[in-house]
């Protein structure tokens, strides 16, 4: 009975994802910025905030500075962590 009941509910629950943009500094250039998306299926808030928690904890995504990752619930943003000076570089002219 709980399986089908959650059958029934999965397709109208909201689809997670967690977007990272990386911003490249070249002195003489527009800064540039990179964005990578990983989507998780309906309803799966769990395996999301896990896989956002590991991006923001990372070793390497701290080296990366800056970055700024977003966990996003249907196009909205609940969570929005800033590695670096992330603020001060959307100011200038950013290149996609």
């Amino acid at each position: 009975m709980k399986n089908i009941l959650k059958k029934v509910i999965k397709p109208f629950l909201p689809a997670y994802e967690v977007v990272c943009t990386n911003y490249q500094i070249i002195p003489g250039l527009p800064v540039s910025k990179n964005q990578s998306r990983h989507l998780f299926d309906k309803g799966a808030s769990k395996e999301a905030k896990e896989f956002y928690g590991k991006v923001i904890s990372s070793d390497f995504t701290r080296n990366m500075a800056p970055v700024e990752v977003h966990l996003r619930v249907a196009g909205f943003t609940i969570k929005k962590t800033n590695i670096g000076p992330v603020e001060e570089l959307k100011q200038f002219k950013v290149v996609a």
